[in-house]
C-alpha cells in the first residue's frame, strides 16, 4: 500500500492546477477578447471580464463581414479544413492498414527493404520535400483544389508502423482458424483485423484529423483563393491586413470557432482515443 503524504499531494495538486493554469490562460483571453469591441481589446490593461458584444462578433466571424481584407466567412473556411482533415485522417488509416497487412501477411521480394523505405520517409517530412512536393502537384494541376490540400499528407509511415507492430501480436490461430474456415485474405482482413484493430484506429483518428486540421505551411503554398482557405490560413489572413488595423474581437471570435471541431472530436471520442493507447487486449 502506497502512503499518502499530504505535502506531496498537495504539491502535485499544485503542479497540476499551475499547468493547466498556463494552458487555459491563453484560450481565456482569446474568449474573453472575442465579447468586446476592437478598440476596448488594444487598451491597456485588456479587459479580463467578458463585454457585450458577443453575439455580433461571433456572427460578422461566421458570416463575413468583409472588414478584414476576405469576403470568406469562417462557415466556409471550416468547411475546406474539415473536408481536408477528413480525408487524410481516412485515406491515412486505410493506406496504412492496407500496407501493414501486406507487410506482415504476405511474401514477396524485398518485403523488409519496402518496410524500411516506408519507415524512411519519416525522415521526410512535408517541409523537407515541399519544393518537389509543390512542383508535381502544379503540374497535375492541382493547386486551390481539395485533391492538392490532402493527397500529399495522406501517406503516413508512422500509422503504418503502428498498424504492423499491432498486426504481429495477433494469434497465429486466429490466422488458422480463418484458413480452415475457407476465409481469404481480404476476407480475413475485413473480419477479422480490422475488428481488433478498432480502438487503435480511433486513437489514429483523433490524432490525424488533429494534424489534418491544424495545417497551415502546405495550404499556404497551395492556395490562392480564397474560397480554398482553410480557416488556420484565414486567421493568418485576418492578422495580414498591412497598415489597416486588425480587428482583433472577429480574429478571436474566429479563432475560439476553429478550436471548436478537434476539440469535440477528442472529447466525443476521449475513451477509444485512450483505450487504442493503453488497451493491448486482443
Amino acid at each position: 500500500m502506497v502512503d499518502r503524504n499530504p505535502w506531496l499531494t498537495f504539491l502535485s495538486h499544485a503542479v497540476l492546477i499551475l499547468g493547466v493554469a498556463i494552458v487555459a490562460f491563453p484560450l481565456y483571453l482569446a474568449l474573453i477578447a472575442s465579447t468586446h469591441q476592437a478598440e476596448t481589446i488594444v487598451q491597456s490593461p485588456m479587459p479580463l471580464l467578458p463585454g457585450s458584444h458577443m453575439w455580433e462578433n461571433y456572427r460578422d466571424a461566421l458570416l463575413g463581414s468583409g472588414k478584414l481584407g476576405s469576403n470568406t466567412n469562417v462557415v466556409r473556411m471550416m468547411w475546406v479544413s474539415f473536408v481536408v482533415a477528413i480525408i487524410i485522417t481516412v485515406g491515412k488509416i486505410a493506406i496504412s492498414l492496407l500496407s501493414a497487412f501486406a507487410i506482415v501477411y504476405f511474401r514477396f521480394p524485398f518485403k523488409m527493404a519496402c518496410f524500411w523505405a516506408i519507415f524512411l520517409t519519416l525522415m521526410l517530412p512535408v517541409e523537407v520535400r515541399i519544393l518537389p512536393t509543390y512542383k508535381v502537384v502544379a503540374d497535375l494541376g492541382l493547386l486551390n483544389s481539395y485533391a492538392g490540400l490532402s493527397l500529399p499528407l495522406i501517406a503516413s509511415a508512422t500509422a503504418t508502423f503502428l498498424f504492423r507492430q499491432f498486426f504481429l501480436t495477433v494469434p497465429d490461430e486466429l490466422v488458422e482458424a480463418a484458413r480452415i474456415d475457407g476465409a481469404g485474405p481480404m476476407r480475413f482482413f475485413k473480419d477479422i483485423l480490422v475488428p481488433l484493430s478498432r480502438t487503435s484506429i480511433a486513437a489514429l483518428f483523433v490524432i490525424q484529423f488533429i494534424y489534418g486540421w491544424n495545417q497551415y505551411l502546405w495550404p499556404l503554398l497551395m492556395t490562392t483563393s480564397e474560397d480554398m482557405y482553410p480557416v488556420v490560413i484565414g486567421i493568418k489572413r485576418m492578422l495580414a491586413g498591412g497598415e489597416a488595423a486588425v480587428d482583433w474581437n472577429i480574429v478571436m471570435a474566429t479563432a475560439i470557432l476553429a478550436m471548436l471541431p478537434p476539440t469535440l472530436v477528442v472529447i466525443l471520442m476521449q475513451k477509444w482515443f485512450v483505450k487504442g493507447l493503453v488497451d493491448t487486449e486482443k
